[in-house]
């Protein structure tokens, strides 16, 4: 097990409530994935050599592929996600790798990387996510200074 710490999170949320519903939403993806791309270049770096695009397909994004989707269903509409791991170049070697199978043993790479770089996220995300709400704020006012 591992703990995290993360304050100003009430904070957070009020001010990305103070914005459009949209503009929150977009505010809220950047930050994650630039957290996401921080866990992707340690488990890329974690895992195993042999595992030919292994290391080169680990990606960040919001979207999954078919089979993904269908095992991650039961997200709200309004829930922002991102999603770190090997694309789909590299997901079957990196499921087999991360969890073993009856042929090859575990090889965990993607959670020893996700334990060591979760409080570096949540650091990154506490000092860059208000400097971009307040870029976002600005935004707006100035298309509602134009009349848009």
């Amino acid at each position: 097990m591992f703990s995290m710490k993360f304050e100003g999170g009430d904070d957070l949320e009020k001010a990305l409530m103070d914005l459009p519903h949209t503009t929150a939403k977009a505010s809220a993806r950047r930050m994650l994935k630039k957290g996401g791309q921080i866990i992707a270049e340690a488990g890329a770096a974690n895992a195993p050599e042999r595992e030919g695009d292994l290391k080169a397909s680990y990606v960040v994004g919001t979207r999954l592929t078919k089979s993904q989707r269908r095992a991650t269903r039961g997200a709200a509409k309004d829930d922002v996600q991102v999603f770190v791991g090997p694309g789909p170049r590299g997901y079957e070697a990196g499921e087999q790798t991360e969890f073993g199978n009856q042929h090859q043993a575990a090889e965990p790479h993607l959670r020893p990387a996700f334990n060591s770089k979760a409080q570096d996220v949540l650091n990154l995300i506490a000092q860059e996510w208000w400097a971009d709400i307040a870029k976002a704020v600005a935004r707006r006012a100035r298309k509602l200074a134009k009349g848009r």
